[in-house]
């Protein structure tokens, strides 16, 4: 090994792994509890919004295109795909892993599952 280390990809993997962790966490909140629910999510978005804050300056995003219409050549690998037929109108179900984009294009692919 050279002794270089990829920043750039190692802060892509956290992101992509910290954009997972919010998604859990979100679907584990208890909606019954409304103060409580309401605190949590609060703070989900706070930490989004630094996420985002801290990848901006270096021309990153985090692209989530759960409920877009499904188009082959999308920036992500659909799981699922096998599972319909080419005349089926698709949507993003569900997204596994965000694609990331930087000033010059995707810099990660993600993962989706689709639904009719």
């Amino acid at each position: 090994m050279d002794g270089q280390v990829d920043t750039e990809g190692l802060l892509i993997g956290l992101a992509v792994e910290s954009w997972r962790l919010c998604r859990m966490f979100q679907r584990s909140i208890d909606t019954r509890d409304i103060k409580s629910a309401g605190r949590q999510s609060n703070q989900i978005r706070y930490f989004q919004r630094k996420l985002e804050d801290t990848l901006s300056p270096l021309g990153l995003r985090i692209v989530d295109l759960e409920g877009q219409p499904y188009e082959p050549g999308m920036a992500a690998t659909a799981l699922n795909a096998a599972d319909f037929g080419p005349e089926d109108d698709l949507f993003v179900d569900q997204m596994m892993e965000p694609v990331v984009m930087g000033a010059d294009g995707v810099r990660r692919t993600g993962t989706m599952m689709l639904r009719k």
